[in-house]
């Protein structure tokens, strides 16, 4: 059976962060994801956890300046000592929410940048952070993300990924799978899942196109919960995606999994 967990960077955008928390609680979700934690202090957003019984799931290392269109720093040549200061202060979140995974956004790739300097980076940042993140008992992600959304981000697809982490060489960097990501960049979603299983720690899902709720799109949902149920996965599923007509309205979807 699916278990769902609330990104609040995209639901209950109508409520102040903090009140976002008991909002997902009550329609039933177990646990709680977002961009990233660090606009709040650690105790503040434990308290809410504790409070309201749920769950961290996941959120991303510090991924630049958000609010100014960067969307991570994963890849950048010359934010090398940021990304570091980043890990610090991702695993002091980590502890403090008993988060077990968090994830890495690469980056939108700079101009005028040869890319295997762009992916020698990414690599000696991720092999720099897997065993400090290892240390603490958390794993660390990378996630593929659409040119479509995105233009420029440096790893949107699989493959690549999957070079990066050949290349990191360590047994604690893992895949995000984001089920709408992969879709509009590769299709075939239950084939490349399957095939890639073993290396994904963490499913993100939204429909295409659009990025609304499951039931509003193209893809078939019961199938994919279904389908990964019957392939094993038993982590959170992110609910990553725009809700139509405001999120609680829109959670039909999520009721026969309840």
């Amino acid at each position: 059976m699916p278990r769902f967990a609330a990104n609040l960077s995209f639901l209950y955008a109508d409520l102040p962060f903090l009140d976002r928390f008991n909002a997902a609680a009550k329609d039933g979700f177990g646990a709680v994801e977002y961009v990233g934690p660090y606009a709040e202090t650690p105790d503040a957003i434990a308290a809410l956890l504790k409070e309201h019984k749920l769950e961290q799931a996941l959120f991303n290392l510090p991924a630049g300046d958000w609010a100014g269109g960067e969307r991570g720093i994963g890849c950048l040549p010359d934010r090398v000592e940021e990304f570091r200061t980043g890990v610090d202060r991702a695993i002091k979140y980590a502890k403090a929410l008993n988060c077990p995974k968090i994830n890495c956004l690469a980056g939108i790739a700079p101009e005028g940048v040869d890319r295997a300097a762009l992916d020698k980076t990414l690599v000696d940042n991720l092999a720099y952070a897997a065993p400090r993140f290892a240390d603490a008992g958390v794993k660390l992600l990378l996630e593929p993300i659409n040119l479509r959304d995105i233009p420029g981000f440096f790893v949107s697809h699989t493959d690549h990924a999957l070079r990066i982490l050949d290349a990191v060489g360590s047994d604690n960097v893992y895949l995000q799978y984001d089920i709408y990501h992969t879709q509009i960049m590769q299709g075939d979603l239950l084939a490349t899942y399957e095939k890639l299983a073993k290396r994904i720690a963490h499913i993100q899902i939204a429909d295409n196109p659009g990025r609304n709720e499951p039931g509003t799109g193209e893809l078939n949902y019961p199938n994919i919960f279904s389908a990964l149920d019957r392939l094993g996965y038993d982590g959170w599923i992110g609910c990553e995606y725009k809700p139509l007509a405001g999120t609680s309205a829109g959670l039909g979807w999520m009721k026969p999994y309840l």
